[in-house]
């Protein structure tokens, strides 16, 4: 019986195999992480249009209440903390800096416009992203997988509606208000920083505040807040919603790692989405 030797064996590539060449297989796996990419995006986009949706439903007013009091009255405390020394640092750097060049004077000026163009919509919703968004993640998560989501849609209570849009009209009402409580508390540590321990004029450092500030500076920093606020609720809510479908983990460990994925994620997009937003508005 004849054998085929190795030398003459059929070295064409087997027309089942459906991996890629090598020299495309950097391509193929580019390729499959972009589409996962769109994928999700896709996929939050619906999400996030269902539940804004049900924002506008009956029924939503005492949950949207209950969230508000959750994420926005029980986050004061932390804000006005962070704020308060936020504004203490921030006049503290610049006074050293504007005093080599002799204009101590505009300090009012650079602290009201940092604390309200940026630092106070960004640290705020990072502040709330790190208490409230993680909670949410993580409530939404346990009641995945101990299926009391699934029990809903045994009801037929819509989950999005009843979960999801109260804590998305919520983020939407309380980040504008604690954005504003943060530049006023930042402002007032400035005030502290620069006039009381450093010696500059008051009268200088609030006629800066009040001469420099302009409406279109305070619209520019509540419209950054508002959509910080539609990216934290709808990544976090997201992330606890499906924390079923993880490859990575399931049970617990699969919420402990949407919570973390919810914050990094939610802290990454405030970061790329302010500098985007910032383009547009200066």
């Amino acid at each position: 019986m004849a054998t085929t030797s190795p030398e003459h064996a059929d070295l064409t590539p087997d027309k089942n195999d459906s991996s890629p060449p090598l020299l495309l297989l950097p391509f193929a796996l580019l390729g499959e992480k972009f589409l996962h990419v769109i994928n999700n995006l896709g996929a939050i986009s619906i999400f996030f249009a269902k539940s804004f949706a049900g924002i506008f439903t009956r029924d939503q007013f005492s949950a949207t209440v209950q969230q508000v009091y959750y994420i926005g009255a029980k986050s004061v405390n932390i804000v006005i903390l962070v704020a308060l020394f936020v504004g203490m640092v921030i006049a503290l750097q610049m006074y050293h800096v504007l005093v080599d060049y002799g204009s101590v004077g505009v300090l009012g000026s650079a602290v009201s416009l940092s604390l309200i163009r940026e630092m106070g919509p960004v640290l705020t919703a990072i502040m709330i992203t790190a208490r409230a968004g993680s909670a949410m993640t993580a409530e939404i998560g346990i009641q995945r997988i101990s299926e009391q989501i699934d029990a809903l849609e045994t009801m037929r209570i819509n989950p999005l509606l009843y979960l999801v849009s109260p804590r998305i009209a919520a983020a939407i009402i309380s980040f504008p208000l604690l954005t504003t409580f943060f530049d006023l508390v930042g402002i007032i540590g400035g005030y502290f920083t620069g006039v009381i321990l450093m010696g500059v004029n008051g009268g200088a450092y609030t006629n800066g505040v009040i001469s420099s500030v302009k409406m279109d500076d305070i619209t520019g920093g509540l419209i950054k807040a508002v959509v910080f606020a539609v990216l934290v609720a709808t990544i976090c809510c997201y992330q606890g919603f499906f924390t079923h479908m993880r490859a990575d983990g399931r049970g617990a460990k699969g919420v402990s790692l949407s919570t973390t994925s919810a914050v990094v994620a939610s802290c990454v997009l405030i970061l790329v989405s302010d500098y985007i937003l910032s383009t547009f508005l200066l």
